[in-house]
């Protein structure tokens, strides 16, 4: 059976460089801090100590995508199959929605260091959203991986079948 940690684990690498490049350098929604008082992003000093908190979160979600790449290749040395797209890809998918759900808790809610919107006056539905699309991107991706490890338990026992009339 293929790892699932290596799916997991490169759905919550990129769920973060998604979330830090989208929303932290494009659209400049929020950054990891800024919604901390003594950081405002309307100033020089903090729009660096901003920025320098983005770059170590940009860091820790390197990290998740090279454990999910050494794990993937540790599957493969150890003979594990390669997984099917279905059943890969459905995990990166809930991981994405496991890096919402866990960033949106505790840096939004729990933390608050910052909201998907800092920009806005009220950006309780904004974060709102944002969990709720975490969560939708979990349930997606695990009916997704499920499907995928389905057809790769029907694709083994047919390989098993057809490999028992042949001896």
């Amino acid at each position: 059976m293929p790892s699932k940690a290596s799916g997991l684990l490169y759905g919550l690498g990129f769920g973060g460089f998604i979330d830090g490049i989208v929303l932290h350098q494009m659209l400049q929604w929020h950054h990891m801090v800024s919604h901390v008082e003594d950081y405002p992003t309307n100033t020089v000093a903090g729009l660096e100590v901003n920025t320098l908190a983005d770059g170590f979160f940009h860091v820790a979600t390197w990290v998740l995508v090279l454990a999910g790449s050494i794990t993937a290749i540790k599957a493969w040395r150890e003979g594990r199959f390669a997984p099917s797209w279905s059943f890969h890809f459905g995990l990166v998918l809930a991981g994405w929605g496991i890096f919402n759900l866990v960033e949106g808790v505790v840096d939004h809610h729990l933390l608050g260091v910052h909201h998907v919107r800092d920009d806005v006056g009220s950006p309780l539905s904004w974060d709102l959203g944002f969990l709720a699309f975490g969560a939708l991107l979990v349930v997606a991706g695990w009916l997704l991986h499920r499907r995928g490890l389905a057809a790769m338990e029907r694709r083994a026992r047919a390989m098993g079948e057809s490999a028992s009339v042949g001896r």
